[in-house]
């Protein structure tokens, strides 16, 4: 019986070498597709920081004009508001820096067409250029030309009065097409925020457009806006919007008779107290009493409050007021 020929070392490792580029291709190629999570809490306040940023410039700018003539910045606000998102502009994403909310957040814009074409320069999924001359320029049409154009159109023909039945019937097709288009605009920005929410990618149509996507800065960058100081701002608000939904339910009477034995105040205070008005806090020129607790009043003070409330308790004891008597005569009012 024959013996199988031993295997041929040459042959073996000739094949090794002739799949070796293959596979380090194939590892190339998978590392120049890496999937980097950008989180949409970032990009979502870097928008926010930016709108509160081109808030405050407006703000000091408006100062500049404050004895100007009244309601001349109101007339030219569209104007005032590109200018101020162009300088914005200008000197942060046309000179490759990010924007104020975009540097806080540790974001920049890439240009999503050239990442996707690299090929074995790829170690953390955050490398490639950022935007383009053309890519810029049109960011800044989009954004602020568009903006004031949109803006100047609904002012235009909200002053013609284009949606009135008595116009013309091409100012009447204009306000419709005007309309449509606004809707339409409205639909596809919803479509790209459910988008966004799902990918995480291009938070409006413009940077969808465009192909320009918001990577980190740095990998190993904190996020610079603390969590704490959000959350501290987040409670606060929602404390204080309790307290307003709350305070117009409470009986402020109720609550100041159940203080009011831990008051320190003198007998002096205490006469004057009962003898002045509980509501002007002055002396009745016309005193009129509240039955059965006999505290006194004004007339005009209590007679005010009987009429507007229906079952009117007295400031003093809260007890229901039946009827007011003028102090000194017998019979009641």
């Amino acid at each position: 019986m024959t013996s199988p020929p031993p295997p041929d070392d040459d042959a073996w490792v000739r094949s090794h070498h002739r799949l070796l580029p293959q596979s380090q291709s194939l590892l190339s190629s998978h590392r120049s597709v890496i999937a980097v999570a950008i989180s949409r809490v970032n990009q979502f306040d870097a928008a926010r920081l930016d709108v509160e940023m081109s808030a405050m410039l407006k703000e000091q700018l408006v100062k500049v004009f404050t004895l100007a003539k009244p309601g001349m910045l109101f007339q030219y606000e569209p104007e005032l508001d590109a200018f101020l998102e162009f300088l914005i502009w200008r000197f942060s994403i046309w000179v490759d820096k990010p924007t104020p909310g975009n540097a806080l957040m540790n974001l920049r814009y890439r240009d999503e067409r050239v990442a996707a074409q690299l090929s074995g320069k790829v170690r953390t999924g955050l490398e490639g250029p950022g935007l383009t001359a053309p890519q810029k320029i049109w960011y800044c049409v989009a954004s602020v030309g568009g903006q004031y154009l949109f803006s100047r159109l609904q002012s235009f023909s909200a002053f013609r009065r284009w949606g009135d039945s008595e116009q013309r019937p091409l100012a009447r097709r204009l306000w419709t097409l005007v309309q449509r288009i606004e809707g339409i605009y409205k639909a596809a920005s919803f479509l790209n925020l459910l988008s966004f929410l799902y990918t995480g990618r291009y938070r409006n149509l413009i940077e969808k457009a465009l192909r320009a996507r918001l990577v980190y800065r740095s990998p190993h960058m904190n996020r610079s806006v603390s969590f704490e100081y959000m959350n501290r701002q987040l409670v606060w608000n929602e404390f204080s919007e309790m307290l307003l939904l709350l305070l117009p339910l409470l009986n402020s009477s109720a609550i100041k008779n159940i203080l009011s034995p831990f008051a320190k105040e003198s007998s002096s205070s205490n006469k004057e107290d009962t003898v002045a008005c509980p509501i002007c806090q002055v002396d009745p020129a016309t005193p009129f009493i509240a039955l059965p607790c006999q505290h006194r009043y004004c007339y005009y003070c209590i007679r005010t409050r009987c009429a507007s409330a229906a079952s009117f308790r007295c400031l003093r004891c809260n007890e229901p007021v039946v009827a007011i008597q003028r102090e000194g005569v017998s019979s009641g009012k």
